[in-house]
């Protein structure tokens, strides 16, 4: 009856933090202000728990009893019997822009995730929770001289975006022999994306006209892990481990209002153009492998690889003639590749001193984008992280901690915007003995 009321219990805190975060990205964007979110399907996250995010979110071949690791299913096997474990996890950024010697500065935050996992039986765990699949937030100005003459009248664009999609998953992970483990995430994937462009301009003759464009997503995505461990002599383990997500369309239209004022009559004329059944996600491959030494220290490297080439994307295009239209364009989209490297030290995570149970991380990642703008290419991202494991010390467990991670991301694209983001992650693990049975004498 315990275990169902703490379920029940988790879920309601899910359910809570969801609608907290669906009234922030009503108010503000969302945890992002990054021009490039408004290309694709927005800026694409990485699948991150509290024991990750400070080891730049390694996770195929990461193994382990305390850890909530979305990033391979197949690791929920290993969660310690008497355990239920809850994790949510916020972040803050400011990110600098700069782009022909000119620079801002901008901050935004968001709730990451929350998620829970624990052991049905021997050998089988399961995990529950959200996270995003991407953020999608902007707002931006841009002058555009009309004839592209710089002694002409000219015209301010202004284009703003706002949403993202989310994935509330339930997943399993089950060994069922000795040293292997396999696992499955199913997700409902949902999410609303809002695109808005209009302009004013210095001449009163020139017609205005607003763009607004909207995606509604409402589908599913599945994702199955795999991992073999390898003893070491007593204490030493490695872990392989390999991902795949099928890749699938989203049987989601992308809808356009264009609103066309004539400015000589002041006549209003609005008209929809649809493509239909326009987006898809990509097929995914990954692979890590992780080494273990005891309780005091691991290290792992993850690779994977996003089908995206594969993939069309819907471009509107308005001709010399006056015609408009969605072009499903089939060199929008490139393959994305991401290489991460991460590790943890403990010194000693029994001791009666406190600063020798803090965990220390670190990692660095690069990754190349999935996108083209125009006839280049998107930004490429470099990241390197660090972060703290600190524990709770309380009177019954001493299992659950504070997770803390800073984070810098460079994202640049030759002649575009150059960003540079400081982040703060803080995530919270509890970990608590809910499932033993006390002994009463």
């Amino acid at each position: 009856m315990k275990k169902i009321q703490y379920i029940i219990l988790s879920l309601a805190l899910i359910i809570v933090a969801t609608s907290a975060n669906a009234q922030k990205e009503s108010d503000t964007p969302s945890g992002t202000l990054s021009p490039y979110s408004q290309m694709g399907l927005g800026l694409l996250s990485e699948p991150q728990t509290g024991f990750n995010a400070g080891m730049n979110n390694i996770s195929i071949g990461m193994r382990g009893h305390a850890d909530v690791n979305t990033g391979n299913p197949a690791s929920y096997s290993a969660v310690d019997s008497l355990s239920f474990i809850f994790d949510a996890g916020v972040s803050g950024q400011i990110t600098n822009f700069s782009q022909n010697g000119n620079k801002i500065n901008r901050k935004s935050a968001c709730i990451d995730y929350v998620v829970a996992l624990f052991r049905v039986t021997k050998g089988l765990g399961v995990s529950f929770g959200f996270q995003p699949y991407s953020q999608v937030g902007y707002d931006y100005k841009e002058i555009k001289y009309i004839n592209d003459n710089p002694t002409q009248q000219y015209a301010n664009y202004y284009h703003a975006r706002q949403g993202g999609i989310q994935q509330y998953y339930v997943g399993f992970g089950w060994s069922p022999v000795k040293y292997v483990s396999i696992g499955a995430n199913g997700a409902y994937f949902h999410g609303d994306i809002d695109r808005y462009v209009y302009n004013t301009s210095a001449d009163e003759t020139t017609d205005k006209y607003t763009k607004s464009y909207e995606i509604n997503i409402s589908s599913y995505k599945l994702d199955a892990g795999l991992q073999v461990m390898i003893p070491i002599g007593k204490r030493d383990q490695l872990t392989l481990g390999g991902t795949y997500g099928f890749g699938h369309k989203l049987n989601a239209d992308q809808n356009l209002y264009y609103i066309h004022t004539t400015t000589a009559t002041s006549e209003l004329d609005t008209v929809k153009y649809v493509a239909q059944n326009a987006f898809s996600i990509p097929h995914t491959f990954g692979a890590g492998i992780s080494y273990q030494h005891g309780s005091k220290w691991r290290i792992g490297v993850d690779a994977s690889l996003q089908k995206w080439s594969y993939l069309k994307y819907p471009v509107f295009k308005e001709g010399n003639n006056g015609t408009k239209g969605f072009v499903m364009s089939d060199n929008y989209f490139v393959d994305r590749k991401r290489l991460a490297i991460g590790g943890e030290y403990c010194y000693n995570d029994m001791s009666r001193n406190f600063f020798d149970r803090i965990r220390y991380r670190l990692g660095a990642s690069y990754t190349t984008p999935y996108y083209n703008i125009g006839s280049n290419k998107g930004p490429r991202e470099i990241s390197v992280s660090a972060g703290l494991a600190i524990p709770i010390i309380n009177g019954y467990n001493n299992r659950s901690i504070v997770n803390v991670a800073f984070q810098w991301v460079n994202t640049e694209a030759a002649s575009l915007i150059k960003e540079n983001t400081f982040r703060l992650k803080i995530g919270f693990t509890f970990n608590e003995r809910w499932f033993m049975k006390w002994k009463v004498e």
